[in-house]
């Protein structure tokens, strides 16, 4: 190619390559106009008109050409669905309107300057123009630039909150506080609710929300309160429960006030909501809400019509109005535990010399347990009601413990019709059956209470016999029947079973749960440091036992829920020899973080079960021991070791699920982390995972939680294969899930061999057809906004037993079992009349949807049917009233509910 070609090629370069910057704005130019239509054109020309305009010398056109600005932006920002003409033809002028505000004199017209700017300030991104713009501007009513306006202000005042921690910045937080609060009541007339709410979580100035909310929004601003507890940290979560409960109580709102000082766990605010309701029907209800959760009011018996309260608050009317209801669904006949297994369906040979039969006192021991969990309260059943002593004598010692204490179970909740029953037994020759007697009496007693006390008058005596079996079984039935009551009485009864020295570790770890159990939730200082007293005095040796770890529960029972309560126990537990005293720690930590949703306390427990544990005995051991012998006796030791060692992590992934059993996307969450630990975790830690899916999902059959377990029951490792069983149980506690039902009959086939496989595949049975399938393990109620402490404190202390389940379950302790009981209750709704008569109306009962937030009245259930009450509620499932004529006196339909009749229905002619 010639030179000349080359230059001419090289300057035409030149003169194209313009700097990038210049030709992109060039661009920009061009392309609106492009676009631009004529009308568009015309308003971008006469907004640049009106910017001249204010630039010039001549005062007086200010005022007619700012009114002309705010009249355009006005016009364009009622609705946002895109940016409004006129602010974005005005964007490339709001430096010039800043500059123009500066030079401006004092007055109404910079005033009105400030508040086109602070408009503008919207769409110029973080430079907070907008607000300071607005403070400086006219004070004109907040809304009449537009909602889009107010709900950037109101981001934009949260974030110079967080800004001004500085003490000297006051005034300017005072200028912020008055514009905040001038937002909120825009917000709240507009139905933008949890945008107001939001803003005064932000300044940490929810006490301020009160006085704006009327009698139309306070239902939303409460709804969606409550659902923002479970994502805000400590001690957050308690401000907007407080805050929601004294909005409720201002409009008198006395149910759902009192769910939330149940949730907040002050005895005090629930006396006083409970003794200041005026209604005297409501107060009722009141009683049935307390008597579900277990809390009983010494204080009721000062007010008027204190019997019915107080028997109301005693549950003693449960048996009776479960049977009703097992009458209503036709479900009274007795069932045997063959109608549970269902051999006939099994195609399995049948096979000679009895050889078939493995270990029959063990599976006459597991009949007895499904026996009594499947007919769970309904008073009769075919194998222990009719001639008991023939079936118990088919048990041996500690079988015959729990076969008569299933008795317990089938007349549970009848306290004055059961006792006699179980009376005859407390007078056998044979000490088991007088012991699983004892235990029977406390079953009965679970979660009713009686104003003659029986359990406490029939078990007292035996708290510090001479005979271990009596010990336990009188201490663990003082344990059922007043769990929850907090009774110093009671305890103090117990108490001293801890340092007696004919105690055994089994009694001392029985006693403790017992007494964790009957205080749980309650900081009861007399129980933990007794028991922290008792930890300190034994050896590391006697730490080893498998019941050493109840010690550890007991205390962290006490504390249950009570979150940073639990600090200086935490620390005294750091006293304790390792590797018990790093168990303890986890377990007391994790008790009291339950039901929290904290996701600082899950991070941390996943950080624990990512620690790699080696024994530190196994070279020294194996070094010491030459023979062939007494190398695998080292070895053999070294294992146990690492046991122990690795004990706190069991108690760490039995504690995630613990943690976010609260809330859905925290056990979503749990459920990942699980498939992870399963895969890749130590074997301690492989053990807990079934049991912890189990707790995460209490008597509600997941798909995917099923199929997990299903999994891990043929694990190789039998540990894993007995937690998995027993956690399918749990997941599927009085479900009747037929799906279930079947992998369980599969699963008793495949470990027809396998003596402890088959005892599990059992009790899982069982558990899944509680009560014929009519109760429910699941420790929340109320719409699941409720915990029941003493039905976490059953399901921890079963589960807390299968952490070694070759060793207590599957062991001599089987009786550990029953500490189901107070988890039991049925899954019924019940509509009463104000005479406390059982009233049959039409309900809808649905799939519950989540309406927080949306606007309107959303429909609560989807997918419903319409039943006749009684009717059983499954796990998710909501009840509304099909009819108009009676209005339920608790928003909730779920338990026992009083109707009122309606006064303005009118009956369709």
């Amino acid at each position: 190619m010639s030179t000349e070609c080359k230059m001419s090629n090289e300057t035409e370069k030149k003169e194209t390559e313009v700097p990038t910057e210049k030709k992109d704005d060039k661009k920009q130019d061009e392309e609106p106009e492009i676009e631009m239509s004529d009308e568009d054109r015309q308003l971008e020309e006469e907004l640049t008109m009106l910017v001249e305009r204010l630039q010039e010398k001549d005062v007086s056109l200010y005022k007619p050409a700012l009114e002309q600005l705010r009249q355009q932006i006005r016009a364009s920002t009622s609705s946002m669905t895109s940016v409004p003409k006129p602010l974005k033809f005005l964007r490339k002028h709001y430096d010039t309107l800043k500059s123009i505000y500066e030079k401006m004199l004092p007055g109404e017209n910079k005033h009105f300057c400030a508040d086109v700017v602070s408009v503008l300030g919207m769409t110029m991104g973080d430079t907070r123009d907008c607000l300071k713009y607005r403070i400086l501007g006219s004070k004109e009513e907040i809304g009449s630039w537009g909602h889009e306006y107010v709900r950037h202000l109101a981001g934009e005042i949260g974030q110079a909150w967080t800004d001004m921690e500085d003490p000297e910045k006051a005034p300017e937080k005072d200028d912020l506080l008055k514009l905040a609060v001038e937002i909120i009541q825009y917000l709240m007339k507009h139905n933008a609710e949890a945008e107001a709410c939001d803003l005064l979580m932000e300044m940490e100035k929810l006490d301020l929300l009160e006085q704006f909310v009327d009698e139309s929004a306070f239902p939303k601003v409460c709804l969606y309160l409550i659902s923002c507890v479970n994502y805000v940290p400590e001690p957050e979560d308690s401000v907007l429960l407080k805050t929601s409960l004294s909005i409720l109580r201002k409009f008198k709102r006395y149910p759902e006030a009192l769910r939330l000082a149940i949730r907040l766990n002050d005895m005090d605010l629930i006396t006083d909501i409970f003794s200041n309701c005026p209604d005297k029907e409501v107060q009722k209800q009141l009683a049935y809400m307390l008597g579900s959760q277990q809390i009983f009011l010494e204080s009721a018996e000062e007010l008027d019509d204190s019997e019915g309260l107080i028997d109301i608050m005693s549950n003693s009317g449960l048996n009776t109005n479960f049977l009703s209801l097992a009458r209503e669904l036709d479900i009274m006949e007795p069932k045997i535990p063959e109608d549970i297994y269902k051999s006939h369906l099994e195609n399995s040979r049948p096979t000679f010399g009895g050889t078939g039969q493995v270990d029959s006192a063990r599976q006459n021991l597991a009949s007895s347990f499904v026996n009594g969990l499947v007919n769970c309260g309904f008073g009769k059943d075919k194998l222990i009601t009719e001639d008991g002593n023939k079936w118990i004598y088919k048990n041996k010692e500690q079988g015959m413990l729990s076969t008569t204490a299933s008795l317990g179970l089938v007349l549970l909740w009848d306290v004055d019709g059961g006792l006699t029953q179980i009376d005859k037994y407390l007078y056998s020759s044979e000490d088991y059956i007088k012991a699983g007697a004892l235990l029977a009496c406390g079953i009965v007693n679970s979660g009713v209470r009686n104003e003659c006390d029986p359990a406490l008058a029939l078990l007292s005596d035996f708290v510090l016999h001479n005979t271990i079996s009596m010990r336990i079984g009188s201490i663990l039935g003082l344990g059922l029947a007043y769990a929850g009551s907090n009774r110093e009485d009671v305890i103090s009864l117990i108490l001293p079973a801890l340092a007696d020295p004919k105690s055994t570790m089994e009694v001392v770890g029985v006693t403790a749960l017992s007494a964790g159990m009957i205080a749980v939730g309650s900081c009861n200082g007399e129980v933990t440091s007794t028991i922290l007293q008792t930890l300190m005095e034994k050896s590391a040796a006697e730490l080893k036992d498998t019941f050493a770890r109840f010690l550890a529960l007991g205390v962290g029972l006490t504390f249950l829920g009570k979150q940073e309560a639990v600090d200086a126990t935490l620390a005294t537990l750091n006293v304790l020899p390792e590797p018990f005293k790093l168990f303890a720690h986890t377990l007391v930590e994790v008790c009291a973080y339950a039901g929290t949703g904290n996701v600082l306390k899950i991070q941390h427990l996943l950080h624990i079960c990512s620690e790699h544990i080696e024994a530190k005995e196994t070279k020294d051991a194996a070094k010491d021991k030459k023979e062939g012998d007494k190398k695998d006796a080292a070895e053999k030791k070294a294992e146990d070791t690492v046991e122990h060692l690795a004990a706190h992590q069991g108690a760490a992934v039995l504690g995630i699920a613990l943690i976010a059993m609260g809330e859905e996307i925290g056990s979503e969450m749990a459920l990942r982390s699980f498939g992870h630990l399963l895969r890749y975790g130590e074997p301690v830690i492989r053990r807990s995972v079934p049991l912890a899916l189990g707790l995460l999902s209490v008597s509600n059959p997941q798909l995917q939680i099923l199929d997990t377990l299903s999994k891990f029951s043929h694990d190789t490792d039998s540990e894993v294969a007995h937690n998995a069983i027993f956690a399918l149980g749990i997941v599927g506690a009085g479900t009747n899930n037929a799906r279930l039902a079947a992998m369980l009959r599969q699963l008793a086939q495949y470990h027809a061999k396998d003596p402890g496989n088959l005892f599990m595949v059992r009790l899982a049975q069982g558990l899944t057809h509680l009560g014929k399938g009519t109760m429910t393990l699941c420790p929340y109620h109320s719409d699941r906004q409720l915990l029941s402490q003493v039905a976490l404190a059953g399901l921890l202390a079963t589960t807390v037993a299968c952490l070694d389940v070759n060793n207590t379950i599957l062991g001599r302790s089987h009786y550990l079992m029953y500490c189901l009981v107070t988890a039991m209750k049925p899954r019924m709704l019940v509509t009463l009349n104000e005479e406390l008569q059982p009233l049959p109306v039409q309900v809808r009962v649905g799939q519950s949807v989540d309406v927080v937030g949306q606007a309107g009245k959303p429909k609560t259930i989807t997918g419903f049917q319409t039943h006749t009450t009684p009717v059983l509620l499954a796990y998710g499932e909501r009840a509304e009233l099909a009819t108009e004529e009676y209005i339920p006196l608790t928003p909730i339909v779920e338990g026992f509910v009083i109707l009122r009749k309606n006064p303005e229905y009118e009956p369709e002619a």
